[in-house]
């Protein structure tokens, strides 16, 4: 089993940033792909980004593209969402997610979650 803590949530204003911070345990962290998502009250849970085990391949939707960064540090057992410009549509649940499989991540199938971090984006 893997598990999976969310951290860096907050409130913020809008045009501001945060970075959100995932740590892994139990498994080999190097093993996983690495996903985050997020969910508003009403929507459907969505990809943000994704990373692949070796942090050569990534996803980002298109809603974040550009003012999104994920990255992981293999030896730390880390991976990270750095949030810039953010936008009170941002405002959701994050939740760090993990899988064996890079598919699996993009289609969000992951094996493996954490409980969610709050993201909070006022005008």
């Amino acid at each position: 089993q893997v598990q999976l803590v969310e951290s860096g949530g907050g409130l913020v204003q809008a045009g501001g940033s945060l970075r959100l911070s995932c740590a892994a345990s139990g498994g080999s962290f190097s093993s996983y792909a690495m996903g985050w998502f997020r969910q508003a009250p009403g929507k459907e849970r969505e990809l943000v980004a994704a990373i692949n085990f070796s942090g050569t391949r990534t996803y980002y939707a298109d809603s974040v593209k550009g003012r999104f960064t994920i990255s992981r540090d293999n030896a730390k057992n880390t991976v990270s969402l750095q949030m810039n410009s953010l936008k009170p549509e941002d405002t959701a649940v994050h939740y760090c997610a993990a899988d064996a499989q890079f598919g699996k991540v993009v289609g969000v199938f992951a094996d493996y979650w954490g409980q969610g971090t709050q993201v909070t984006v006022s005008s």
